[in-house]
């Protein structure tokens, strides 16, 4: 088939898919306490049917695909999963997001059905500040599945993944920028964006990755950037002048990387959306219960694909917030 390519030019690889829109955890950014209405069993894909979308979407040049939720490890199965996407040819890396508490029970059959890459979203090393952030007192869960992960080698490397808002990232910075020093942990940091359910974001709120990244140097001199030469790479990566750890920023609202953007989404509901802040879906699950025909998938993609949006628009006038919030889109 063609490759997707939008109407910038710019060649879609990257495919985030979510499996489930539970969550174990009710984070203050994410999700009211209390939680949201959950989709019924029957609104969700299959693990079939997310097989059909990954196998025509590789065929139309989606490289790499990242399973996320809600909480992913909630569902049933996921091991399963991982093996029966691991089986198509020309997926170059599967990856999975999730919150590490339940890592403990699931590292190793994950990575015996094949998982290559995973982030742990971690936002507090502080057992209070953690609790008051997710509502829940797991740290000590997380941190146990994070030294679990680290059994499986073949799995790497582990992301750790950071929300920075200010007043609340600001004293540990040293303390994740330590642990990337002490263990095998790719850190990184992402600027809080407008993706709250309760609607409560505001500009005032973010922690730039370059006020982070002054942050650390004034602690160890200059950091030193990777650069990988791939022009969609979300994060801008940098080691210690030493060679020892690596730290990221991913900064969607200060620097945003619209322009080189090579990503779409799956909501657990068969929703694809071309923009993390998109206003409008395509329906796939509809395609996928109403046809066996393959090409009529791919055709409701490459539209899809041939309307994604410029830009996200944050911080312009121009901007609206997303249809949905972050725990029902995906991470």
């Amino acid at each position: 088939m063609e490759p997707l390519i939008d109407s910038y030019g710019r060649r879609i690889k990257n495919m985030r898919i979510s499996i489930t829109d539970k969550c174990n955890f009710r984070c203050t950014y994410c999700m009211p306490a209390e939680g949201l209405p959950w989709l019924k069993k029957a609104e969700i894909l299959s693990y079939e049917e997310i097989e059909r979308v990954v196998r025509v979407a590789v065929d139309m040049g989606i490289e790499q695909v990242r399973l996320t939720g809600g909480e992913p490890l909630v569902r049933r199965d996921v091991p399963e999963l991982v093996h029966q996407l691991r089986q198509i040819e020309g997926l170059q890396s599967l990856s999975l997001t999730t919150n590490g508490v339940l890592l403990k029970q699931q590292a190793r059959a994950l990575a015996q059905a094949g998982l290559t890459r995973i982030n742990v979203s971690l936002d507090s090393l502080l057992r209070e500040k953690f609790t008051q952030l997710t509502r829940r007192d797991q740290l000590e869960s997380v941190l146990i599945g994070l030294a679990e992960l680290e059994q499986y080698p073949e799995i790497h490397p582990i992301k750790i993944n950071a929300v920075a808002m200010r007043g609340f990232t600001e004293e540990e910075v040293l303390d994740f920028a330590r642990l990337a020093r002490r263990k095998a942990y790719v850190i990184r940091w992402i600027e809080f964006m407008p993706l709250d359910a309760d609607q409560a974001w505001r500009k005032e709120d973010i922690l730039t990755g370059q006020e982070i990244k002054e942050l650390i140097e004034a602690e160890y001199g200059p950091l030193v950037p990777i650069t990988t030469g791939d022009p969609s790479e979300t994060a801008r990566r940098y080691t210690f002048a030493d060679g020892i750890g690596e730290v990221g920023f991913i900064n969607p609202v200060s620097e945003p990387f619209c322009a080189s953007c090579d990503r779409i989404r799956l909501t657990a509901d068969g929703q694809l959306r071309t923009c993390l802040f998109a206003t409008e879906e395509t329906d796939l699950r509809s395609v996928l219960r109403s046809s066996s025909d393959n090409e009529l998938l791919a055709q409701a993609i490459r539209e899809a694909v041939s309307h994604k949006e410029l830009k996200h628009y944050i911080g312009d006038k121009r901007f609206k917030r997303a249809s949905r919030s972050m725990s029902r889109i995906g991470g």
